[in-house]
Protein backbone atom coordinates (compact mmCIF):
# COMPACT_ATOMS: atom_id res chain seq x y z
CA UNK A 1 0.00 0.00 0.00
CA UNK A 2 1.09 3.49 -0.67
CA UNK A 3 2.27 5.08 2.48
CA UNK A 4 4.54 7.37 4.46
CA UNK A 5 6.31 6.23 7.50
CA UNK A 6 7.89 8.99 10.20
CA UNK A 7 9.77 7.71 12.86
CA UNK A 8 8.83 9.31 16.35
CA UNK A 9 11.12 10.93 18.60
CA UNK A 10 9.78 8.31 21.20
CA UNK A 11 10.16 5.19 20.51
CA UNK A 12 7.67 4.29 23.57
CA UNK A 13 4.86 6.08 22.20
CA UNK A 14 2.35 4.33 19.64
CA UNK A 15 2.37 4.79 15.79
CA UNK A 16 0.21 6.17 14.83
CA UNK A 17 -1.98 4.93 11.64
CA UNK A 18 -3.65 7.53 9.42
CA UNK A 19 -6.19 6.84 7.41
CA UNK A 20 -7.40 10.08 5.23
CA UNK A 21 -10.91 10.33 4.12
CA UNK A 22 -12.75 9.63 0.36
CA UNK A 23 -10.90 11.55 -2.07
CA UNK A 24 -7.82 12.09 0.23
CA UNK A 25 -4.89 10.77 0.30
CA UNK A 26 -1.70 9.79 2.73
CA UNK A 27 -0.26 13.24 3.32
CA UNK A 28 -3.92 14.66 4.78
CA UNK A 29 -3.80 14.17 8.58
CA UNK A 30 -0.33 14.41 9.10
CA UNK A 31 -0.66 17.94 10.67
CA UNK A 32 -3.45 16.52 12.88
CA UNK A 33 -0.78 13.37 13.87
CA UNK A 34 1.20 16.61 15.39
CA UNK A 35 -1.68 18.14 17.36
CA UNK A 36 -1.95 14.61 18.68
CA UNK A 37 1.40 13.22 19.55
CA UNK A 38 4.45 15.38 18.05
CA UNK A 39 6.80 12.42 19.61
CA UNK A 40 4.63 9.71 18.00
CA UNK A 41 6.06 7.67 14.78
CA UNK A 42 3.31 8.09 11.90
CA UNK A 43 2.36 5.38 9.49
CA UNK A 44 0.22 7.42 6.99
CA UNK A 45 -1.87 5.04 4.53
CA UNK A 46 -3.41 5.75 1.16
CA UNK A 47 -6.75 3.68 0.42
CA UNK A 48 -6.59 1.08 -2.42
CA UNK A 49 -9.86 1.72 -4.23
CA UNK A 50 -10.25 4.47 -6.45
CA UNK A 51 -13.76 5.61 -6.58
CA UNK A 52 -14.12 8.12 -9.57
CA UNK A 53 -10.54 9.31 -9.44
CA UNK A 54 -11.03 9.52 -5.49
CA UNK A 55 -9.07 7.05 -3.23
CA UNK A 56 -11.00 5.06 -0.66
CA UNK A 57 -10.61 2.50 1.16
CA UNK A 58 -12.90 0.15 0.41
CA UNK A 59 -16.16 -0.19 -2.26
CA UNK A 60 -19.27 1.22 -1.47
CA UNK A 61 -22.77 0.18 -3.52
CA UNK A 62 -24.05 3.96 -2.93
CA UNK A 63 -23.67 6.88 -0.24
CA UNK A 64 -23.98 5.33 3.27
CA UNK A 65 -24.28 1.95 2.01
CA UNK A 66 -20.61 -0.24 1.74
CA UNK A 67 -19.68 -3.29 -0.26
CA UNK A 68 -19.51 -5.74 2.25
CA UNK A 69 -17.58 -8.48 0.36
CA UNK A 70 -14.76 -5.52 -0.46
CA UNK A 71 -14.41 -4.10 3.32
CA UNK A 72 -13.46 -7.73 4.50
CA UNK A 73 -11.45 -8.16 1.77
CA UNK A 74 -9.71 -4.36 2.58
CA UNK A 75 -9.76 -4.74 6.59
CA UNK A 76 -7.79 -7.73 5.76
CA UNK A 77 -5.59 -6.73 3.73
CA UNK A 78 -4.26 -3.38 5.73
CA UNK A 79 -4.60 -6.01 8.82
CA UNK A 80 -1.79 -7.64 6.73
CA UNK A 81 0.13 -4.78 5.79
CA UNK A 82 0.58 -3.66 9.12
CA UNK A 83 2.16 -7.20 10.26
CA UNK A 84 4.84 -6.15 7.37
CA UNK A 85 4.78 -2.56 8.22
CA UNK A 86 5.66 -3.09 11.60
CA UNK A 87 8.01 -6.05 10.68
CA UNK A 88 10.14 -3.66 8.41
CA UNK A 89 10.02 -0.19 9.86
CA UNK A 90 10.72 -2.04 13.52
CA UNK A 91 7.61 -0.83 15.39
CA UNK A 92 5.85 -2.35 17.61
CA UNK A 93 2.88 -4.07 16.59
CA UNK A 94 0.89 -4.46 19.52
CA UNK A 95 1.32 -0.18 19.99
CA UNK A 96 -0.63 1.41 17.10
CA UNK A 97 -3.06 3.72 17.21
CA UNK A 98 -5.37 4.42 14.36
CA UNK A 99 -6.53 7.87 13.62
CA UNK A 100 -9.13 7.96 11.02
CA UNK A 101 -11.45 10.74 9.05
CA UNK A 102 -14.86 9.64 7.73
CA UNK A 103 -13.73 6.26 5.06
CA UNK A 104 -10.86 5.86 6.83
CA UNK A 105 -12.42 5.81 10.24
CA UNK A 106 -14.79 3.81 8.56
CA UNK A 107 -11.97 0.52 7.70
CA UNK A 108 -10.31 1.55 11.34
CA UNK A 109 -13.35 0.39 12.89
CA UNK A 110 -13.99 -2.45 10.81
CA UNK A 111 -10.27 -3.82 11.89
CA UNK A 112 -11.84 -3.68 15.28
CA UNK A 113 -14.79 -5.39 14.45
CA UNK A 114 -12.77 -8.19 12.70
CA UNK A 115 -9.26 -8.48 14.71
CA UNK A 116 -8.83 -9.06 18.32
CA UNK A 117 -5.45 -7.03 18.33
CA UNK A 118 -5.16 -5.24 15.50
CA UNK A 119 -4.94 -1.87 17.61
CA UNK A 120 -4.53 -0.58 20.66
CA UNK A 121 -6.81 2.37 20.52
CA UNK A 122 -8.38 4.31 17.95
CA UNK A 123 -9.28 7.85 16.81
CA UNK A 124 -12.65 7.74 14.71
CA UNK A 125 -13.55 11.15 13.18
CA UNK A 126 -17.12 10.69 11.97
CA UNK A 127 -17.63 6.97 11.66
CA UNK A 128 -20.61 4.73 10.56
CA UNK A 129 -21.07 1.25 12.07
CA UNK A 130 -19.27 -0.65 9.72
CA UNK A 131 -21.12 -4.27 9.44
CA UNK A 132 -23.76 -5.21 11.23
CA UNK A 133 -24.92 -8.75 12.54
CA UNK A 134 -21.17 -10.07 13.22
CA UNK A 135 -19.67 -10.58 16.35
CA UNK A 136 -17.02 -8.63 17.37
CA UNK A 137 -13.66 -9.52 19.15
CA UNK A 138 -13.25 -9.45 23.31
CA UNK A 139 -11.62 -5.20 22.93
CA UNK A 140 -10.89 -5.45 26.60
CA UNK A 141 -8.05 -3.51 26.25
CA UNK A 142 -8.97 -0.94 23.38
CA UNK A 143 -9.08 2.27 23.93
CA UNK A 144 -10.99 4.10 21.42
CA UNK A 145 -12.50 8.02 20.83
CA UNK A 146 -15.16 8.68 18.68
CA UNK A 147 -15.87 12.29 17.07
CA UNK A 148 -19.08 13.12 16.11
CA UNK A 149 -21.31 16.10 14.71
CA UNK A 150 -24.84 16.41 15.88
CA UNK A 151 -25.50 17.82 12.22
CA UNK A 152 -23.81 15.56 10.22
CA UNK A 153 -26.17 14.51 7.55
CA UNK A 154 -23.63 11.41 6.69
CA UNK A 155 -23.24 9.88 9.97
CA UNK A 156 -26.83 10.10 11.83
CA UNK A 157 -26.33 11.16 15.57
CA UNK A 158 -28.04 7.26 15.83
CA UNK A 159 -25.45 5.94 14.04
CA UNK A 160 -22.47 7.03 15.90
CA UNK A 161 -24.41 6.06 19.29
CA UNK A 162 -25.02 2.50 17.87
CA UNK A 163 -21.29 2.03 17.07
CA UNK A 164 -20.54 3.63 20.77
CA UNK A 165 -22.64 0.61 21.84
CA UNK A 166 -21.31 -2.15 19.80
CA UNK A 167 -17.59 -1.52 20.79
CA UNK A 168 -18.74 -0.81 24.85
CA UNK A 169 -20.53 -4.50 24.45
CA UNK A 170 -17.02 -5.57 23.15
CA UNK A 171 -15.66 -4.22 26.16
CA UNK A 172 -13.91 -1.23 24.59
CA UNK A 173 -13.26 1.61 26.22
CA UNK A 174 -14.89 4.26 24.43
CA UNK A 175 -15.48 8.25 24.54
CA UNK A 176 -18.20 9.67 22.12
CA UNK A 177 -17.33 13.26 21.89
CA UNK A 178 -19.96 15.53 20.13
CA UNK A 179 -19.48 18.62 18.31
CA UNK A 180 -22.81 21.02 16.41
CA UNK A 181 -21.10 20.62 13.34
CA UNK A 182 -21.53 18.38 10.35
CA UNK A 183 -18.99 16.17 8.73
CA UNK A 184 -15.73 18.40 9.09
CA UNK A 185 -13.15 17.66 11.18
CA UNK A 186 -13.18 20.98 13.12
CA UNK A 187 -10.19 21.94 15.07
CA UNK A 188 -12.49 21.42 17.66
CA UNK A 189 -12.77 17.80 17.87
CA UNK A 190 -8.82 17.26 16.93
CA UNK A 191 -8.03 19.02 20.21
CA UNK A 192 -10.66 17.05 22.04
CA UNK A 193 -9.07 13.95 20.58
CA UNK A 194 -5.64 15.01 21.29
CA UNK A 195 -6.54 15.77 24.97
CA UNK A 196 -8.14 12.21 25.21
CA UNK A 197 -4.82 10.46 23.67
CA UNK A 198 -2.96 12.28 26.40
CA UNK A 199 -5.09 10.74 29.11
CA UNK A 200 -4.84 7.06 27.76
CA UNK A 201 -1.04 7.36 26.62
CA UNK A 202 1.46 8.85 29.27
Amino acid sequence: MEHIFRKGANPDKPTLLLLHGTGGNERDLIPLSVIIDEEASVLSVRGNVLENGMPRFFKRLSEGVFDEEDLVFRTNELNEFLDEAAAKYEFDRGNIFAVGYSNGANIAASLLFHYKDALKGAILHHPMVPRRGVELPDLTGTSVFIAAGKNDPICPSAESEELTSLLEDANADVELHWENYGHQLTSQEAEAAAEWYKSKVK
